[in-house]
């Protein structure tokens, strides 16, 4: 049973040059397994089966919230049992399954040395040569900042809906997003006229 579609308002709409280049990257291939790591919505899995692929779907910052709660996240991830609760019931998929993944701005609310066991199961999870999008805000000061659901509404568009404001667990500069994603081949950003900046990986 997938969970409720998400009912936030639409914040804009925007254009996605990562979002685009993830695609031209499944051009001419057909029966790929996708991973988006977002907040549950139709308009997703209705697109990406247009493009003959099959959408998987597990809602991370969710995830969070149910085994953390709603404390300091720098202190709530750092307790053992609960970050291996987490690590057990999260992303329960088989190494190398998927050819791509969403992971939009969820990696925001994941706390070290929590965040390098997700980074290290996402690698571990992508196939060879597999594309991961990923967004990062670019205020790295900030002490709240705004969670989207994103939706995607063409090759290179997506429609933003709010999550509502939230405490990030740590914010990034490009420097940092460099680093977590060491392990991976390369690494591509992308600029953009908002608060957003866009990241996409190859394994």
């Amino acid at each position: 049973m997938a969970p409720a579609e998400a009912q936030g308002r639409v914040d804009y709409l925007r254009r996605s040059l990562a979002l685009e280049h993830f695609f031209a990257a499944m051009r001419d291939c057909q029966g790929l397994e996708i991973l988006d790591l977002g907040e549950f919505n139709q308009a997703n899995r209705d697109y990406i089966a247009s493009l003959g692929h099959r959408l998987f779907h597990e809602d991370l910052v969710a995830g969070i919230d149910q085994i953390f709660g709603s404390g300091d996240p720098a202190t709530t991830q750092r307790h053992p049992e609960l970050a291996h609760e987490f690590l057990s019931q999260t992303m329960q998929f088989e190494p190398g399954q998927f050819d791509a993944i969403l992971v939009w701005d969820t990696l925001h609310y994941t706390a070290r040395p929590l965040l390098d066991a997700v980074t290290a199961r996402l690698l571990s999870l992508l196939r060879s040569r597999g594309h991961m999008l990923a967004l990062f805000h670019a205020d790295p000061r900030a002490e709240q900042v705004q969670s989207y659901s994103f939706r995607i509404t063409g090759p290179d568009s997506l429609e933003l809906h709010s999550r509502g404001v939230r405490r990030p667990a740590q914010l990034f500069t490009n420097r940092g997003i460099e680093k977590l994603f060491d392990r991976f081949a390369s690494i591509k950003f992308y600029l953009t006229r908002d608060s957003l900046r866009e990241v996409l990986v190859r394994k």
